[in-house]
This record gives structure tokens, C-alpha cells and sequence, in this order.
């Protein structure tokens, strides 16, 4: 999936079929449904996954819960705003073209 064709699916209102799990717990994210983006990013057992928990906890303003989460994916705590940390997300996970 592309990053434009991920942004119109948020503006679109539409989830993808078959949008692999990060990508979907950040779909839910920007679509304004932190809870839900919550409850997938829960059940991904990858750096990845540990990484936009990271970000969700970072979001909800648990910074002691977000630095247990970047600390599980081996990164240091993303220092930017949020809307740079979902980008840079998703882009580490979206085709280039």
C-alpha cells in the first residue's frame, strides 16, 4: 500500500481489506479511535508493534508507559511531535510509490 493510497482510505473512511496489523492500528489511529488502535497494537508481537504502542501510550500522555514501549522496541523515545511519529511510522511501513 502506498502512503497516499493509506491517507485517502483515513479521509475515505473506508479500512482496507487485508491492511496488515500496524497499519491498521494507525489507520484507527488517525481516524480518531485511539481505543481501538489500542486493542491492535496490543496483539502485534513485533518492534513494530512495541513501537506504535509506544506511540499510542505517548498520545494518551502515559509517558512513563510510553518509555516502558520504546524501551521494548529498542528505540529511543521519538523526539517530535506526534503527527511526525505517526508519519514516520507509516512510512516505514508503506511502499515508496
Amino acid at each position: 500500500m502506498t502512503l497516499a493510497a493509506f491517507k485517502a482510505s483515513i479521509a475515505n473512511r473506508e479500512v482496507p481489506a487485508g491492511l496488515a496489523e500496524p497499519l491498521l492500528a494507525l489507520w484507527h489511529d488517525e481516524a480518531g479511535d485511539w481505543d481501538e488502535a489500542h486493542r491492535v497494537a496490543q496483539d502485534i508481537d513485533s518492534e513494530m508493534g512495541a513501537r506504535i504502542h509506544a506511540y499510542l501510550h505517548r498520545k494518551e500522555g502515559d509517558i512513563d508507559n510510553a518509555g516502558y514501549w520504546y524501551g521494548r522496541a529498542g528505540v529511543a523515545p521519538f523526539n517530535g511531535r506526534l503527527g511526525e511519529e505517526w508519519q514516520s511510522l507509516v512510512s516505514s511501513l508503506c511502499d515508496e510509490s
